[in-house]
């Protein structure tokens, strides 16, 4: 998923997908211990989405305080 992709979403959708992409890097790590995996970069594509998505989350908060004052 492109960064831009993730920008147009609003603001329960950031939160959904944050939500998903955590459960599947849990699902995946444990994976990862048990058995082999099939697509081991998975884990640092899923990482990359969290901090995408908490990225462009703490933007539009620092957003939303700074137009308040």
């Amino acid at each position: 998923m492109k960064v831009k992709d993730v920008r147009e979403m609003s603001d329960e959708q950031l939160e959904l997908t944050a939500k998903e992409a955590a459960e599947t890097l849990f699902r995946l790590r444990i994976q990862a211990q048990t058995e082999r995996m099939n697509v081991p970069s998975q884990i640092r594509k899923n990482r990359r989405l969290i901090a995408q998505v908490r990225t462009i989350q703490n933007e539009r908060l620092n957003e939303r305080l700074t137009a308040k004052s």
